[in-house]
């Protein structure tokens, strides 16, 4: 049962101290998850990982001190046990998500995001940090066959098997994955869901899903009338393909 389960304990680290006590509600809205502590410079990040042996780091980008790519470099360098990581930025240049990917980032989440789209990531990696205690258990002396290796993989091989938020089908997603990316242009949720037949609000829930997933970008367009419009572009490569 979950709540028997240890919980996961997370350390937050981002310079705005506003915006890390947002991360901490959220995180304290889940029952499988535990804030150890907070950090709003690099230097004690890196720390605060020593001192309290968190299981996971949400870390920014943009700190005042040492980059959060250096903070990951420097995890990744040290003894012991390796922390997971889950990038939580503003930053959205491509060769900024690369880096944190080839750092070994789990999951990578554009500031700004919904609660409901924290949720839905966190829950993801719970549900693969999971998976990787349960191959660990079923390993004989701590080696692995190639079908558990395989299992551990899927996630980073191809993002779109991840376990999708309820209501969300990889259909769908595959098909207005392939529709923002052929537009090479940005679009509204409106104009994604008339060129994809799917509804406004639907095409919204898919596009949010793809921002949280570091495969698109969104901005603010404001119009005549002074109303904000969120445009959505794809940043992902290469596009993807609808499902069968």
């Amino acid at each position: 049962m979950t709540g028997m389960a240890p919980t996961v304990r997370t350390l937050i680290v981002d310079d705005d101290f506003a915006v890390a006590a947002v991360h901490r509600g959220f995180l304290e809205s889940l029952p499988d998850f535990s804030v150890v502590g907070e950090a709003h410079l690099g230097a004690d990040a890196l720390r605060a990982v020593e001192d309290l042996h968190p299981d996971l780091v949400l870390l920014d980008i943009y700190l005042p001190d040492i980059s959060g790519l250096e903070v990951l470099h420097r995890l990744r360098a040290r003894p012991g046990p390796p922390v997971d990581v889950i990038a939580i930025t503003a930053a959205r240049e491509l060769d900024t998500v690369r880096s944190a990917m080839a750092g070994g980032v789990v999951n990578y989440l554009i500031k700004p995001f919904t609660l409901d789209v924290f949720t839905d990531r966190l829950n993801a990696y719970l549900a693969h940090r999971r998976e990787v205690r349960r191959v660990a258990g079923r390993a004989n002396s701590g080696a692995l066959d190639q079908d558990s290796v395989d299992r551990l993989l899927r996630v980073r091989q191809n993002p779109q098997q991840a376990r999708l938020p309820k209501g969300l089908s990889l259909r769908t997603l595959g098909l207005l994955s392939s529709a923002l990316a052929e537009a090479r242009t940005d679009l509204s949720a409106a104009e994604l869901g008339e060129r994809t037949g799917v509804s406004r609000i639907s095409a919204r829930r898919y596009l949010e899903y793809l921002v949280s997933a570091g495969l698109a970008s969104v901005a603010p367009r404001y119009g005549a009338a002074g109303r904000p419009e969120h445009r959505y572009r794809w940043t992902g490569e290469p596009a993807p393909r609808s499902s069968p």
